[in-house]
């Protein structure tokens, strides 16, 4: 197969996805050279004994301290100890890994690395996660809605003909595995059939976000055997860092060199590097895996409550951390906790999901009073 996009040099060897696909201008890209990209702190010597005159940064260690380092400097591109510390969690090598501002920077990154402006599409799958459709029209990408479709077992799952209809017409597929808002996995062998079928013409991206709450069913572990697939991890969720805007994108090392010429010179703040790699430590891993097994089952009694109410009409199977449900009292409902302080989220707007309100599973207490709050006060026509 030929292809514009493979530079001449490399036409004697076979092109990877991510070459076929990338936008031309980036393959011979020189991606900017920061400061502390072309001479890491752990290079060498240690930080301390280095005379750091490159990158037009104050000489005082300034008032705040971080474990000994300053953060007067400018952090590493990406942090050795915290791509490692990932890339062990992920059972990855290090070369697959890219840390991010959260998992929308990902987003972000795979849409600019692959989608000429004006010019390309993405494909999402609604109800899906608004930031696909948002990001790719900030970038001036077309974007291909194929709706998902309702499975036997209620779930909402891909309509996977649909999708293959589009090959040769998007050049990123978004996937969303839990899915937000709908809540379920997508079913492992039609994302690979997606895969597949967008072989060498599109970047499949697998969004994980929830994958904690679902660690058996992650697509990490066919980095290596799909070369267009890219997986996208966050701190956000189970790992309970929302705040520290924390994401990894996973990928073959083709792809994460091309999203690494697109990424921010010092994408890691040291402060939020250091919390991270803190958080990847077993010892917070097991507290992780814990945090995400009681929630697991505070949603299951939260789903078992709802299914027995007369106004719910409909409950979604969850594998994240949220219930989705449909009522005809969606207004009363939501308006009723909203005047007891609780946000839930409206997803009536979102295709297919009429009447259909999001509560995030916070802690027990949190949830019962939610249900007292129903109970108790939301008036139902009998």
């Amino acid at each position: 197969m030929s292809n514009s996009n493979v530079p001449e040099n490399n036409k004697s060897q076979p092109a990877s996805s991510a070459e076929l696909i990338a936008r031309t201008e980036l393959l011979d890209m020189v991606p900017y050279q920061s400061a502390r990209r072309l001479f890491s702190s752990k290079s060498n010597t240690g930080a301390s004994s280095k005379i750091w005159l490159n990158a037009n940064e104050s000489s005082g260690p300034g008032l705040y301290q971080l474990s000994g380092q300053c953060i007067n400097r400018y952090p590493d591109f990406q942090p050795d100890d915290l791509i490692q510390g990932y890339a062990d969690y992920a059972n990855l090598n290090t070369d697959q890994v890219l840390c991010t501002r959260g998992a929308d920077e990902g987003i972000e990154l795979v849409i600019r690395t692959f989608c000429q402006a004006y010019q390309d599409s993405i494909l999402i799958c609604p109800p899906t996660y608004g930031m696909y459709a948002i990001s790719a029209e900030n970038h001036g990408a077309d974007v291909i809605k194929v709706p998902l479709i309702n499975s036997d077992q209620g779930e909402m799952q891909l309509d996977v003909d649909a999708i293959c209809q589009q090959v040769g017409k998007v050049k990123v597929v978004f996937l969303c595995s839990p899915g937000n808002p709908t809540g379920n996995l997508l079913s492992a062998s039609d994302i690979e059939t997606v895969i597949t079928a967008f072989k060498g013409s599109a970047i499949v991206v697998v969004d994980e976000a929830y994958i904690e709450f679902a660690p058996e069913h992650s697509f990490a572990d066919k980095i290596d055997q799909y070369d267009n697939l890219v997986v996208l991890r966050t701190l956000s969720k189970a790992f309970a860092l929302a705040g520290l805007r924390c994401g990894f994108t996973l990928a073959n090392s083709n792809i994460i060199e091309l999203l690494s010429k697109v990424i921010a010179p010092y994408p890691v703040p040291a402060p939020v590097a250091e919390i991270a790699i803190n958080a990847l430590a077993p010892e917070q891993l097991l507290q992780t895996q814990i945090r995400a097994q009681e929630s697991n089952q505070l949603k299951t009694s939260l789903s078992a409550w709802l299914e027995s109410q007369t106004w719910c009409q409909k409950v979604y199977p969850s594998d994240a951390n949220f219930v989705l449900f449909r009522t005809d009292y969606k207004d009363d409902i939501f308006k009723l906790l909203l005047s007891q302080g609780i946000l839930i989220r409206d997803q009536s707007k979102q295709l297919q999901l009429d009447n259909c309100l999001r509560i995030s599973i916070g802690s027990e207490r949190e949830l019962n009073l939610v249900k007292q709050i129903i109970s108790q006060q939301l008036v139902v026509n009998r």
